[in-house]
Formats: structure tokens, sequence, C-alpha cells
């Protein structure tokens, strides 16, 4: 897509999984893509990953919970390029379990954190840089959970993932005037190392949870990579404020 040449797309969480997907499927589009995380060797060898494909990718090392370290940082991507074009604010994760009478302060606000705070940090510090970029967007995670607050322990992070659910729309509204969208995602269960650990121990549960998904499969990464593709496209150039549910029909059961 020559048309994307000189664009650029930042993915934070981008060292793996679906965020890593995303990442070499808007590279292949035709942007530039800065890859965010925390594990900078990983990062170091996605991004020789990306270049061996003939993608344009570089990494920066940051956690997207801290204020200062993600403002810096964006701001130095967007100094660089001159630009953002697209914003993938892809980290985040269940962060652990916890029933709320024994949920610790700390548990709530690390959950929160890395969440909500994340999508926050990294919006606002790339919203001068989205104003300079064309026809520019604000992709965010949410998650089934945050209409049904999530499983037993996971009620704190249902309530982050509604709290992305609204600052969606809230930053829809907010950016409107420049032209800029933003939308969310909120993929189903998705076959990712996320959920290595009982693919590993008990690969029957693992195995049945495609029996919950109404299309009779696990999602994979791709899946959410091309609805991002979509979104970031001019072809979305006129939807804003809304969240594409990326999970076989499982948010319905069945």
């Amino acid at each position: 897509m020559s048309d994307l040449k000189g664009k650029v797309a930042v993915i934070t969480g981008a060292t793996g999984g679906i965020g890593f997907a995303v990442a070499k499927r808007l590279g292949k589009d035709g942007y530039t893509v800065v890859l965010n995380g925390i594990e900078d060797e990983e990062g170091a060898k996605r991004v020789e990953e990306l270049k061996a494909e003939g993608i344009t990718a570089e990494y920066y090392g940051f956690d997207v919970t801290k204020e200062e370290e993600v403002t810096s940082n964006i701001n130095k991507i967007g100094e660089k390029f001159g630009k953002i074009d697209v914003l993938v604010n892809n980290a985040g994760g269940l962060g652990g379990r916890s029933r709320f009478e024994e949920m610790t302060t700390e548990f709530y606000r690390s959950v929160m954190a890395l969440n909500l705070d994340s999508t926050f940090f990294a919006s606002r510090a790339a919203i001068p840089f989205l104003k300079k970029g064309k026809d520019a967007s604000i992709i965010n995670y949410t998650s089934n959970a945050a209409w049904t607050a999530g499983g037993p322990g996971a009620g704190i992070y249902g309530t982050s993932k509604a709290g992305v659910h609204a600052i969606t729309k809230a930053l829809a509204k907010d950016l409107a005037e420049y032209g800029i969208r933003v939308n969310a995602v909120s993929p189903g269960t998705i076959d990712t190392p996320f959920h290595a650990q009982i693919k590993a121990t008990k690969p029957e549960v693992f195995a049945s949870w495609a029996n919950s998904i109404m299309l009779g499969r696990l999602g994979q990464p791709e899946d959410v990579a091309s609805v991002v593709s979509f979104l970031a496209s001019k072809d979305a150039g006129f939807i804003t404020a809304e969240t594409i549910q990326i999970g076989g029909g499982q948010a319905l059961g069945i």
C-alpha cells in the first residue's frame, strides 16, 4: 500500500502475542512500526524479525504504567518522525486474580495502571503528534469483561476494561474536531502465550473453551491484527467511538 509509505504506527506491548501480530500486519500494510515493551532483548529480536520481512521497525523499551517513561518516550518517537499516525494501546492484561475482600490496594492500583492508566498516559502523550498525522487514529483494547465484570477474582480487571471502553468514547468526542478517530477492539479467547500455562497443565480445559464459541474455534492473533488494520485504514474513515468484538460470537454464549 504505497499511500501508507511514511506513516508511523506505535504499538505498546508489542514484543509478543497479539501486539507482535499487529506490528507485523501494520508493517506489511506499509507503516513504519514502533514496538514498545519491557523486555529489551525480546524487543531487539522482534525488530530483526520484522526487518527480515522488509518492514521498517524500531523498538522503544519503557513501562506503560509509568507516566514519565511513557511521556518521554512517546515524545522521542513523535519528535523523531515529526508525527504519529496510529497509536495502538495493546499493552494490558489480567494482572492476577483477587476477590475484593482480600484485595490489596497495591493489587487494585497495579491492574488499573496496567490497563487504564497506560491507555491514558500513551494517548495523552501522543495527541500532539497525532494532530500532525494523516487520517490519524487511536485503537484501544477492551474486553468482554468490561460488560460481564469478569470471572471470579477478575473483577478489577473487568472494571479497568470498562474504563477503557468509556475512555475510548471520551477520547473520540475530544478529538473528533481534529479528525482523529478513536476506536477499540474487544478480543475474545485468543490462542496466545497468555494461556500457555493452562494449555500445558490442563489441555482438556483449554480445548473445551472452543465449545463456548459460536464459530467453534479459538481466535488467532492475526484475527485481531486484521481488525486493527481495518480500523487504522481509510476504509474505517467514518468509524469512531466504536468497539468491535473479535470473539467468534463468544460474547453471546451458546
